[in-house]
């Protein structure tokens, strides 16, 4: 693990292996003694501005800066394309982007790696066919079953024109973070820790839909492992005592939810502030491992597990004994820590795996800390007028749905970061120290209730800013199917205080609380609010900052994961060019049957 750290900022690669790079293929008229040499230097500029756009406008989750690598040459045959291929092989290229201003010949300088997400920019002009070549080299991958995203700009450029046109940057841009996320994820890990938590079927971990449709490996470790850690002291003890310190003045105490006679004695609750930080570092060592334990003999446990994501089981044989698993979903979930301000883990609670590979996915595709709750409860506006007096206005004038859980809902859902004055989430390399202060001065950790978490612990409690655009999403498992995948745009909304309280206090008052008003389109799951939540797959969702639906689907198509619910606008959808042929009318049909016929993409079928 590399670790620099600058005024409170840290960037880490955490995992094995080095960063996935973009890479581009100039392709071009392969024809000598005229044609091949006018194009030589139009060609190659097209692929440098390409690069040059990506690297500019994109960063890794980890705040690294991305890489793109070029070909040596154009290609203007397979000898060519071969050559490109293997020096994309050695340089770790994940991603793969072919570009374009004339005719080439499509099936010799196509690239044929099946398991890399590819996209053609074919250059929309008239004196040269970058366009014409763009429609033959689309055709050759669909009849050879590679699935390719097609670009090229909406109106015809003059062949000197060097820029790249906002439509083309939009889905440049959408292609390249899709599929750099499609590359983060292959050959890491998820790492359940701990088994199935109280029955949720989301935790029964499925080695074959990691493997086959995410490139992922399954790692798994039973909950006494946190024990073993915490008796023998497995963990960095300086940091866990300087982590302890920042606990102490930062992390304020909330209301105790436990009737005063089932309280926990001040000596019991300092124990179990004890525990949890421990918790938190065990953890993460377990993910992603940390080199000071091979300095103090554990030289196997410092390797970790290398998980990009993870989950921990907690209910109930952990919780009924040991403080529950709050604090450290919570902690390592946020964008900052005892550390400094740093890239956020992803740990799902309950060690819903299905959800935590929805924040996994909102994640990638953001750079920002993930949300993890309850879909709990539709309240319409009838009902909230029955309850308390109030009618719902505004975004939540047609009903709203409270989402909360005592889990790993990150501290950055506070709303406390700022941008133009308004509430948002940010990549953690654009967190100020003051945002982060008031991220924690707006965060309460209440005493666990009891009659849940009979073990203790510290459960935060706070409430999300309204006027924030996010996106929910989910992964559900359908026997005979497979995945699906699930999406709700919408906005948080401020209620007035009183009503929340009221609203609130019906359901555990020491949970952070997002109240959410999806976006509705009048038809279908999003006919209306009540509509949403009757036709959410499972008891979570993963929220994540923006309206990200379209990258969303995006990643979904390069993966084979077919969507069953959204709320996106058909103009903001971009799927490989073949999922046309399933259909252009009914397109949520057509991408189940394009996801079935190509299948998952690292599983057999091809």
């Amino acid at each position: 693990m590399t670790n620099v750290q600058n005024r409170e900022l840290v960037i880490e690669h955490r995992l094995r292996g080095s960063r996935p790079k973009i890479g581009i293929r100039p392709v071009i008229d392969g024809r000598r003694k005229g044609v091949r040499e006018s194009l030589e230097e139009q060609t190659m500029n097209m692929a440098h501005a390409a690069a040059e756009f990506l690297k500019k406008n994109l960063r890794h989750a980890t705040g690294h800066a991305v890489e793109c690598v070029i070909a040596d040459s154009t290609i203007g045959g397979v000898a060519e394309a071969a050559e490109c291929a293997e020096k994309f092989a050695r340089a770790g290229v994940g991603v793969s982007l072919t570009v374009t201003p004339c005719w080439c010949y499509g099936t010799e300088v196509m690239d044929a790696d099946p398991l890399i997400p590819k996209a053609v920019w074919g250059f929309n002009g008239t004196e040269r066919p970058g366009a014409v070549y763009l429609a033959a080299a689309l055709a050759g991958y669909s009849q050879k079953g590679l699935p390719t995203f097609g670009i090229y700009g909406h109106d015809v450029q003059d062949a000197d024109d060097a820029g790249i046109p906002d439509d083309v940057q939009h889905k440049l841009l959408k292609f390249a973070k899709a599929g750099l996320a499609v590359a983060e994820m292959r050959g890491t890990s998820y790492l359940s820790m701990g088994s199935v938590s109280m029955g949720i079927a989301g935790s029964v971990v499925d080695d074959h839909f990691f493997h086959d449709f995410l490139g992922m490996r399954n790692e798994y470790i039973d909950m006494s492992e946190f024990v073993r850690r915490m008796n023998e002291k497995i963990y960095d003890r300086k940091e866990y005592e300087r982590a302890l310190a920042w606990v102490k003045e930062k992390c304020q105490e909330g209301e105790d939810p436990n009737k005063p006679s089932q309280q926990s004695s001040r000596e019991r609750k300092d124990a179990e502030w004890e525990i949890v930080v421990q918790m938190a570092l065990i953890a993460r060592d377990l993910m992603v491992g940390n080199p000071t334990l091979a300095e103090i003999g554990y030289a196997e446990e410092a390797l970790g597990h290398n998980a990009i994501a993870g989950g921990f089981q907690g209910q109930r044989q952990w919780t009924d004994h040991f403080p529950n698993g709050d604090f450290l979903e919570a902690i390592l979930n946020s964008s900052f820590d005892w550390n400094g301000i740093r890239q956020p883990y992803i740990v799902a609670t309950e060690n819903d795996a299905l959800n935590g590979i929805a924040m996994l996915f909102g994640h990638l595709l953001t750079n920002t800390a993930q949300i993890f709750s309850d879909v709990r409860t539709y309240w319409s506006p009838e009902a909230v007028e029955r309850v308390t007096g109030s009618r719902l206005s505004g975004k939540s004038a047609n009903g709203i749905i409270h989402l909360i859980n005592s889990g790993p809902t990150a501290l950055d859902g506070t709303g406390e970061q700022r941008r133009d004055g308004q509430p948002v989430m940010k990549p953690f390399w654009d967190i100020t120290p003051e945002e982060v202060d008031k991220c924690l001065q707006a965060t309460k950790w209440c005493p666990a209730e009891l009659e849940y978490f009979r073990g203790g612990g510290f459960s935060s409690q706070f409430l999300t800013k309204g006027d924030m655009p996010v996106t929910m999403s989910r992964i559900n498992l359908i026997k005979g199917l497979g995945p699906v995948l699930q999406i709700a745009e919408g906005y948080t909304v401020d209620l007035p205080a009183d009503v929340h309280d009221k609203l609130n206090r019906r359901t555990s008052p020491t949970w952070p609380t997002t109240w959410f008003a999806p976006n509705l389109t009048g038809q279908g799951a999003f006919k209306d609010v009540y509509s949403v939540m009757a036709n959410w797959g499972a008891n979570h969702g993963a929220i994540s900052y923006g309206h990200i639906g379209d990258l969303l689907i995006t990643l979904a198509s390069m993966l084979r994961i077919p969507v069953n619910m959204h709320n996106v606008s058909r103009e903001r959808i971009f799927r490989p060019s073949t999922w046309s042929a399933f259909g252009t009318d009914d397109l949520e049909s057509a991408d189940y049957r394009a996801c079935h016929n190509f299948g998952p993409l690292y599983g057999l079928k091809r």
